[in-house]
């Protein structure tokens, strides 16, 4: 057999037609097979040990002290909690007050109660109308400030003081009364009872007569522990009728007029009331 001219085991010169050995090739093949395989296993430990130098390395640079010595990296239950977080002291404040409450109980309802307090604006301003005021008064004795059949009324329900101001413009005029009792129940019995004959308050430009002996719009309700009156009617001395408008929209208005000064009373206590409770509770955390 012949592995042509040039072949690894030709002889020199020429071309041979000795035998081979077989048995050399086959040992100096397996002998080159094991030096491929060494050098790749070398090459590879050798790369793995230069990927765990860089490693090694790159966690000394990260994570080592000034002084060159390597630390290692802290785990999450290591790491430093902050100890200057912000505190803040327990400030508990209450809800604030009812201004009803305020209207509704003798012991809550402290606030100074004059004329000059419940009607304080020189002139009755509801909705887009407007009348000035022209006279005021109050008295312990209600029964003055009354008559007809609401004397009765204010008397067995206790009635502790009627305020009166009347407000008038274009002709008519109407009188306002706030009654004040010890208790709701009182006021919205006199309520019930209706018995708005309340005592008209002249003055002011307002004449003696005014409605006085000639008819005029009267009505009675009641907030809280107040009841209120209004009595309106025609300077002139003219009678209020069913058709006439004038009277009516005055009596509408000093109505819905005593009805917002009562419950102004209410929302100024209440308020008062809950800045001084803030106040407490800022001084009590402070303390704590």
């Amino acid at each position: 057999m012949s592995f042509g001219q040039g072949g690894p085991f030709d002889g020199p010169g020429g071309s041979s037609s000795s035998t081979p050995d077989w048995g050399a090739l086959a040992e100096e093949t397996e002998a080159e097979t094991r030096r491929k395989r060494w050098f790749w296993i070398g090459g590879g430990v050798l790369a793995a040990l230069a990927v765990a130098g860089i490693v090694t390395a790159a966690v000394m640079n990260s994570g080592g002290s000034r002084g060159g010595k390597p630390t290692a990296a802290p785990t999450a239950s290591e790491e430093a909690v902050p100890d200057d977080k912000p505190s803040f002291p327990d400030v508990s404040v209450p809800p604030p007050p009812n201004p009803r409450d305020y209207i509704s109980d003798p012991k809550k309802d402290k606030a100074p109660l004059t004329p000059a307090t419940l009607f304080p604006q020189k002139s009755m301003v509801v909705g887009g109308h407007s009348y000035p005021r022209a006279k005021t008064a109050t008295t312990k004795d209600c029964t003055a400030a009354a008559q007809g059949a609401l004397v009765s009324s204010l008397s067995h329900n206790g009635c502790r003081q009627l305020l009166r101001a009347t407000y008038a413009k274009g002709g008519v005029a109407v009188t306002v009364g706030i009654a004040v009792f010890d208790s709701p129940a009182k006021a919205a019995k006199v309520m019930n009872e209706n018995k708005a004959n309340l005592m008209p308050l002249p003055g002011g430009g307002v004449p003696a007569d005014f409605c006085q002996g000639t008819k005029c719009r009267m009505a009675t309700n009641a907030t809280g522990r107040y009841a209120y009156f209004t009595i309106a009617g025609y300077l002139n001395g003219k009678d209020v009728t069913d058709a006439e408008t004038k009277a009516q929209q005055i009596a509408r208005d000093g109505g819905a007029y005593a009805f917002s000064r009562i419950t102004q009373r209410g929302r100024d206590q209440a308020a008062k009331a809950g800045e001084q409770q803030l106040k407490d509770a800022q001084k009590k955390a402070g303390r704590s």
